[in-house]
């Protein structure tokens, strides 16, 4: 139908907006007088070391930690496959390389590090003392019970011996560009892929709090290493990070932009409603259909016929057996909110073409969506009630498959309102 396929082509530009080859060389550092050595994670990190490669004048080394599967063609950057989303031994091998690329550098020479979402499962390099095992149990234990992505980023940092900014400790005394591309609500560059080449600015005592809050166990010598500081990662200040700098090349809001200007070519008024909407997946839907229905019916805060946006990351509490992302679970949770509102099509898809457990990046909703799940012996709720969200829409042909896009500026929410046939009173 034509309103799925406009929703999908805006999801398409807000993928455009955030093509490493289009925005990364503007921010290109100056030439060092040494060596120019790569390092780079994320489900990014491929695409931007090509375009640095195609846009950088002079000869570079390095190393860059991808997805298994999500390689590009490289001429001189080698590419360290990892796991994702949860870490495993190639990911261990893929931070020893990072460390080692960076390793015995001077004042001469430059660190460009390439960093994006998905680089703190890519690249798990455990403190003495923590096992990839115990980190591997407890980011799951936090993504399962809904922690965010700010929450997880901080234990992360704590636990690791590459991320919160010992990446570039090990680079000292080079210099280090840093260029991200952000996945994270609100574009905290401290966040971005547990930040391994900025210092952090969280502590010991806020990991352990939020291991608490989420009553994650752990062993009593990681909690003593907490609670002493022994893990304590290099803080803003530290002199090892004089002179480098950091720059957010793409994000949620131009991505949202992308899209909005792309609907106003085709004669649609948008509005967008944030780029850093958090919080349960099917929380979020409930919010976002009474806007919706509001705007539809009442003319409030927007009149429709219109297009509404929005981006951030949603959380999913797992408490049942199935398959699905926070995408997947957010199209349910609305399409089941809307009850087969008429007018009303939405999308909602990860801009990384992956979303949870399932195999695609969202899906779609249309106003017929629960009759025909029904017709053919689906239960809406059923499904949500155990997190089985992606079996729902693929057989019901409504996800959207991408296979990995080689960006990630987090999510895309798309909704499109068509104006009601006019009633006297709706009341």
């Amino acid at each position: 139908m034509e309103q799925i396929t406009l929703l999908k082509e805006l999801y398409g530009a807000a993928l455009a907006a955030a093509d490493p080859m289009r925005v990364l060389p503007a921010h290109l550092p100056p030439k060092p007088a040494g060596r120019t050595v790569v390092v780079g994670v994320g489900k990014a990190a491929a695409a931007m070391a090509q375009a640095l490669e195609a846009h950088w004048d002079g000869p570079l080394s390095g190393v860059v930690a991808v997805p298994r599967g999500a390689t590009l063609p490289l001429k001189s950057i080698r590419q360290a496959e990892a796991a994702h989303p949860v870490p495993d031994d190639s990911s261990v091998a893929a931070g020893r390389l990072l460390m080692q690329a960076v390793t015995g550098l001077t004042r001469d020479d430059l660190v460009i590090a390439l960093v994006s979402g998905g680089g703190s499962a890519l690249c798990a390099l455990p403190q003495d003392g923590v096992s990839l095992g115990e980190k591997r149990a407890i980011t799951d234990a936090l993504l399962r019970r809904g922690a965010t992505i700010r929450e997880i980023n901080t234990v992360r940092k704590h636990l690791s011996a590459i991320k919160g900014g010992r990446l570039a400790a090990q680079a000292w005394p080079a210099r280090v560009a840093t260029l991200l591309i952000s996945d994270i609500p609100g574009d905290e560059a401290a966040l971005i892929a547990s930040a391994p080449t900025l210092p952090d600015p969280s502590t010991c005592e806020q990991a352990l709090a939020v291991l608490r809050r989420y009553g994650v166990d752990i062993a009593p010598g990681l909690a003593a290493a907490l609670e002493t500081g022994a893990l304590e990662s290099p803080k803003p200040g530290d002199a090892r990070f004089s002179g480098h700098t950091h720059a957010i090349v793409a994000c949620a809001q131009d991505g949202l932009e992308a899209a909005a200007s792309l609907a106003r070519t085709r004669g649609w008024p948008v509005h967008i409603l944030s780029d850093a909407m958090e919080g349960n997946a099917a929380d979020l839907a409930l919010a976002h259909a009474a806007i919706v229905r509001q705007a539809q019916r009442r003319g409030q805060p927007f009149a429709a016929p219109c297009i509404v946006l929005s981006g951030g990351e949603a959380t999913v509490t797992v408490k049942g057996r199935g398959r699905g992302g926070r995408n997947t679970e957010f199209a349910l949770a609305l399409a089941i909110a809307l009850d087969g509102q008429p007018g009303i099509y939405a999308l909602s898809a990860g801009t990384d073409g992956l979303d949870g457990s399932g195999d695609a990046a969202g899906a779609c909703i249309h106003p017929d969506l629960l009759a025909q799940a029904r017709s053919r012996g689906l239960d809406p709720a059923a499904s949500l009630q155990d997190n089985d969200s992606f079996p729902f829409f693929d057989a019901l042909g409504s996800t959207v498959v991408t296979g990995p896009t080689h960006t990630n500026i987090n999510d895309v929410r798309a909704m499109l309102i068509e104006a009601l046939p006019h009633k006297k009173d709706e009341r």
